[in-house]
């Protein structure tokens, strides 16, 4: 029997979000119902709420969250309700040339619930990348959720569903950050921090972390930034190449996603270095730089989609790591909030004020 629950929905393009009463049907094929306990305000929610990813009006927003399976459809058998889980935006297929191919970290169908979740009056709701989870609880696909030890408290063990995953993938997976390595992240955001708390787990010698706020930069060093460079009163290209004997640094990791922090980050690194972007760009964008640049400087240019994770091998693994003691994911969580404080938590993520805003229900 459909369950009705409170969830945080973005009605048009640049409107402000507003509680409404969403349909949850029960699981069908493949389906699980998840009670969300967590989720995090992520900035790719503020660009479903803008129209920044889509116009398919209205968003059940919220991703990036943790909670307790409450009940499963036909042909389940990876979870089962009462395990607690992170909800993950790549359900690997198994089955698609990536995943054949023993690559399913790049899996090209990854796939979410066929169910719809509705408003009352049976408008359609599209769940923030499959997920919806600014909600009491939602559906999804039972790919989606990722069984993790429950000792871990929910608002910190959500964040790997999105912006922390994605961070430190981008060092770990992506990056290929290794014990001695030289690393800039340019931007500092909850995405670049990760960066920079995955770049020292990986046992980097040197970790430069590159902003235009002074807040941002001293929690970049709580972090395990070793230097620090405020790009709006330094050309960071330069202090990079002087912090790093004139080279750049081996791996330059871009978390900003726009062009002219791009185009720094490709200048930053050192010859057959590696850029990473895991910055997330809007369509109008674009970069122009010098093909004989791109040759003569060798190395990759790399994009990092969701850190390049395989959530089943590393969800597990960064929550193992934190309840050592050896990854603090709980210095992400600036503030935890209710689900009517979304619009708030928006705001201030605009202006800078927190790491992440979590919503605990």
């Amino acid at each position: 029997m459909a369950q009705e629950v409170r969830g945080v929905i973005a009605p048009g393009k640049g409107e402000p979000v507003r509680i409404e009463t969403v349909v949850v049907p029960d699981p069908g094929p493949g389906e699980a119902v998840v009670r969300v306990q967590a989720c995090g305000v992520c900035h790719t929610d503020l660009h479903y709420k803008q129209g920044g990813i889509n116009d398919d009006f209205p968003f059940l927003l919220g991703h990036e969250a943790a909670g307790v399976v409450e009940s499963v459809g036909d042909d389940v058998t990876d979870v089962a309700p009462g395990d607690f889980v992170i909800l993950n935006w790549r359900a690997v297929c198994g089955t698609c040339r990536a995943c054949l191919r023993g690559r399913p970290w790049y899996c090209f169908a990854t796939h979410n619930a066929k169910q719809k979740m509705t408003l009352t009056d049976g408008t359609e709701l599209s769940p923030a990348l499959g997920i919806g989870a600014f909600a009491e609880k939602t559906l999804v696909a039972a790919g989606q959720c990722t069984k993790v030890d429950p000792a871990v408290a929910p608002q910190v063990a959500g964040l790997l569903g999105c912006g922390v995953m994605a961070g430190i993938g981008a060092a770990i997976n992506t990056g290929n950050v290794g014990r001695g390595d030289s690393v800039a992240v340019i931007g500092c955001g909850g995405v670049g921090d990760a960066a920079i708390a995955g770049s020292r787990l990986a046992g980097a010698a040197k970790i430069i972390a590159v902003d235009i706020d002074d807040r941002k930069l001293e929690t970049a060093r709580s972090m395990g930034a070793t230097h620090t460079v405020n790009s709006r009163t330094t050309d960071p290209v330069e202090a990079i190449r002087e912090l790093t004997g004139g080279f750049g640094a081996d791996v330059v990791i871009e978390a900003v996603g726009r062009p002219e922090t791009y185009r720094q980050a490709f200048y930053a690194r050192d010859l057959a270095g590696t850029v990473v972007l895991v910055g997330v760009p809007t369509p109008d964008m674009k970069i122009e730089l010098p093909l004989l640049d791109v040759f003569g400087r060798g190395g990759a240019l790399k994009s990092s989609w969701y850190g390049d994770c395989l959530p089943s091998r590393d969800f597990p693994m960064l929550i193992d790591l934190h309840l050592q003691g050896r990854l603090d994911l709980g210095a992400f969580v600036t503030e935890t909030i209710q689900l009517d404080e979304v619009e708030k938590a928006f705001e201030r993520m605009h202006q800078g004020d927190v790491l992440r805003s979590v919503v605990v229900l």
